[in-house]
């Protein structure tokens, strides 16, 4: 049998310029030449006596020929590259202890959760919601994931993704009491998730610093003012990351194009001699490599622009 299979760099050549669509383009990711990327093309070709690509047009297209062999080639590669990361992938076994910022555990992490539990299944996992720095130093936690600035002293920290904040809104609450304008705004109740420094950030981008302020509720955190958006309880404050699901189904929709960088960023910190520990490690490599796989698109802002002029103080407006 394995003398019947063709050489593995003619292989690779030919699943690299299929699946980008070009000779140059596959040279460039294989780290060798436009001629070389040709020459194991047309070698495989001759060893199966079979066109495997259309000459002549600008992006290689896959003759039928081709378009058979692919799908088997790209599984056997897919199929090598996952048994190599197993072999290399660390012991990690035993009880991690993570504490996690509520509206992320709730609505980012949770829904992803098993991704991680299917690739480490001799980990158990021991989560908890909160935000508090002081957790990284405590050795009954092994990892925190928090908002903050991301200094935490004498620890590891890294930031694991920077946030934008809009208001959001339940579909059903829109509709029968609309935000044409942000001056709107005053007849809804403001929701928070802090004690009210993201509101501010973003009317004040929305030049509407001075808005008269109806009803607010004060709820602790954003997974608790988001819920209550999704509820109708009022308007809150989203981010592209806990927000993004709820957007994309329809839970929540976005009342205006103005979105503000937050002042703040969600990180990863541990103490220090817990960052090469293998259960860890894995943990901490799964989070970022789930952020670049899985992400989800930027959330749609509404075409409606919030005014950008002064707002008025009188109640009669």
């Amino acid at each position: 049998m394995p003398s019947r299979l063709p050489p593995l760099n003619s292989l690779r050549a030919f699943e690299a310029t299929a699946r980008r669509g070009s000779v140059s383009a596959a040279a460039r990711e294989l780290g060798v030449t436009h001629g070389a990327v040709s020459h194991q093309i047309r070698a495989l070709e001759e060893a199966l006596g079979s066109s495997l690509f259309e000459r002549g047009s600008r992006r290689m297209k896959l003759t039928a020929q081709g378009a058979l062999l692919l799908p088997a080639v790209a599984q056997a590669f897919g199929d090598i590259a996952a048994a190599t990361a197993r072999l290399q992938r660390p012991e990690a076994s035993g009880t991690l202890t993570v504490m996690c910022v509520a509206g992320l555990l709730s609505f980012w992490l949770l829904p992803r959760l098993h991704g991680f539990t299917d690739a480490y299944p001799g980990i158990t996992l021991d989560l908890s919601a909160g935000n508090d720095p002081a957790r990284v130093g405590d050795p009954e936690v092994d990892l925190v994931i928090l908002y903050g600035r991301g200094s935490v002293g004498g620890s590891w920290s890294r930031l694991w993704s920077p946030l934008r904040l809009f208001p959001v809104v339940s579909p059903s609450l829109i509709a029968s009491r609309p935000l044409r304008s942000v001056r709107d705004l005053r007849h809804h109740t403001l929701l928070h998730g802090d004690r009210g420094d993201e509101w501010t950030t973003w009317l004040s981008a929305a030049d509407a610093a001075d808005l008269p302020r109806g009803r607010q509720h004060f709820l602790g955190d954003a997974r608790l003012s988001t819920e209550a958006a999704v509820h109708g309880q009022g308007v809150a404050v989203g981010d592209t990351i806990t927000a993004a699901r709820l957007i994309a189904d329809g839970d929540l929709v976005v009342p205006f194009d103005l979105s503000v960088a937050a002042n703040d960023s969600f990180f990863v910190a541990c103490r220090s001699e817990m960052r090469s520990a293998p259960i860890v490690k894995a943990f901490v490599d799964w989070l970022f490599a789930t952020l670049d796989a899985d992400a989800l698109p930027e959330p749609k802002l509404s075409p409606r622009s919030p005014s950008r002029q002064p707002v008025p103080s009188s109640p009669d407006l």
